[in-house]
């Protein structure tokens, strides 16, 4: 079966400076646990602000750094989700349930990407 990788891009500024609810921890616990029982998830995690991170870049045969927060960009990853299933399908499905977790405040894109094999 593919696999298929979910990249949770957030808006910050829509999200509330003490961090997710509580409320949503529990849902989001919920469905980890229904994704999990499916057989789906394979691994998740979800990253600190951006303002702790670096931007490693290559450019013009130069490296550069660059320290967070990233104010050119409006999106940063969030989390990440590592599924196994049957088709792009399935895994926009699971995509979408995690979506309908969160508050309606927040702003959250989950890119799907199939993951190259071999």
């Amino acid at each position: 079966m593919p696999r298929y990788l979910s990249l949770v891009r957030i808006d910050e500024s829509t999200m509330p400076a003490e961090g997710p609810s509580p409320e949503l921890m529990q849902r989001m616990g919920e469905l980890i646990e229904e994704v999990t029982k499916a057989g789906v998830m394979l691994d998740t995690a979800g990253l600190t602000p951006s303002a702790q991170g670096a931007r490693v870049r290559w450019e013009g045969g130069q490296i550069s750094v660059t320290d967070g927060p990233f104010t050119e960009s409006k999106e940063v990853i969030g989390g990440y989700a590592l599924m196994q299933c049957k088709d792009k399908a399935e895994a926009l499905e699971w995509a979408k349930k995690f979506l309908k977790v969160h508050e309606e405040y927040w702003t959250v894109t989950c890119e799907v990407r199939e993951i190259a094999e071999g």
